[in-house]
């Protein structure tokens, strides 16, 4: 397997760590009615997962395993424009 397909299965897994998590975490208030530590457990799970995922993503970036692709393309040498000039 390729590095990028490692990358994107593992930040998929993670996204879906951080749902359940945040499930649990509902879960948990709801039927303790916040009265023990899951619920502050299940949501700070949730920011560790969230956190690591942030960085995953940058480092992805780094590595060239992901490439942003935003709504205005990057400017093209041959017109010298630049992005502020686009956007007017």
């Amino acid at each position: 397997m390729e590095a990028s397909l490692i990358f994107k299965i593992v930040a998929i897994g993670l996204l879906v760590m951080i749902l359940l998590s945040l499930a649990a975490g509902m879960l948990f208030l709801v039927r303790d009615q916040g009265k023990s530590p899951r619920t502050r457990n299940a949501l700070t799970v949730r920011i560790i997962l969230s956190v690591a995922l942030f960085l995953l993503l940058l480092i992805g970036y780094k590595a060239g395993w992901i490439r942003p692709h935003g709504v205005a393309p990057a400017p093209s040498a041959d017109t010298g424009l630049t992005l502020d000039d686009q956007n007017q």
